[in-house]
């Protein structure tokens, strides 16, 4: 059977193995594939595995051997899922693979803004220190997480795990979900309230929600002015939840404190991005998956996928 993997290079540059995955089929690696190259490459394959590359409905039309997308990720949006629901394809993804990194992150966002570690550090190699007629000397205010409230709109296994990190911080959570969940009993500390609440009570607000009609753009004008001019934002969710131009301006106006970013809406960015450079704005690039223990329970999830899709039991199928 043949295997395409389109763009690999994300998931294993090199520090983990295909070994698993060409146990079931003649398998072809592709670091990146471009648009125009992703019919040609694909040919003649039943299955076609890919990260961020595009499967839409006239790319589909032209892959007519084709039955399996294992999408390498858990959001699937690149797909055209209803397309190949129409041709008898089956669609699956890699859901909860990296929550621990992904709320890992969410907090080396929030303790830079709360400490600039990196700026503090940067003054002393600069000789600022030894330079001090005092033990101890800080450039920007320095903010305590206990007792403030962390605010968390999307309270999936991501969100979960960030509320966790939150209580353990000793901070209040006000949590923000589509419907009311369920939670343990490790969890029972979590306020569960409306979107306009979150805004309005929130010193840290913290997106994972999935992108839909309803959430994009969600961060905007209005609900910045809502926030304390105190709060901090989070995104380590889509960029397109938030309207990037708005934020920049939020910042630039001090509207809000700062933001941590891990997604933009278009990535890589224009040179001219409006939040690079913005101030009080930490950006890295889209990082929060792809911690070496992450990336390998993808690749251990993506090889189950095909090996289930194989066996005539698909599973994490998608609709």
């Amino acid at each position: 059977m043949r295997i395409v993997v389109l763009d690999g290079y994300l998931l294993n540059p090199g520090d983990l193995s295909w070994t698993e995955l060409e146990k079931l089929g003649e398998v072809v690696v592709y670091d990146r594939t471009p648009g125009e190259m992703i019919v040609e490459r694909a040919a003649g394959a039943e299955i076609v595995l890919t990260n961020k590359t595009p499967l839409r409905a006239e790319t589909l039309a032209c892959l007519p051997e084709l039955r399996y997308i294992g999408v390498i990720a858990t959001g699937y949006d690149n797909v055209d899922v209803g397309a190949a629901r129409e041709r008898g394809i089956t669609v699956a993804n890699v859901p909860a693979y990296s929550s621990a990194s992904v709320a890992q992150l969410v907090f080396a966002l929030l303790l830079e803004l709360c400490h600039r570690v990196g700026l503090h550090s940067g003054e002393v190699m600069n000789g600022e220190w030894a330079r001090s007629p005092d033990f101890s000397f800080w450039r920007t205010p320095l903010v305590e997480l206990e007792g403030r409230t962390m605010g968390i709109v999307g309270l999936g296994d991501i969100g979960q795990r960030v509320a966790r990190l939150a209580l353990a911080f000793g901070m209040r959570v006000a949590a923000v979900s589509r419907t009311k969940k369920e939670l343990p009993a490790e969890l029972a500390g979590v306020e569960q309230v409306s979107l306009e609440e979150a805004f309005a009570r929130a010193d840290v607000l913290s997106l994972h929600c999935p992108l839909t009609e309803e959430t994009r753009g969600m961060i905007h004008r209005d609900s910045l002015r809502a926030m304390k001019r105190t709060a901090f934002l989070v995104n380590t969710g889509r960029g397109a939840l938030v309207v990037e131009k708005d934020l920049a301006e939020a910042l630039r106006e001090g509207t809000i404190a700062g933001a941590g970013l891990d997604v933009l809406s278009k990535e890589p960015p224009a040179p001219d991005h409006p939040l690079i450079g913005a101030p009080n704005c930490f950006i890295t690039p889209h990082i929060a998956w792809a911690t070496h223990s992450a990336r390998a329970t993808l690749m251990s999830g993506v090889v189950r996928n095909v090996e289930r899709y194989m066996a005539g039991v698909p599973e994490n199928t998608v609709e």
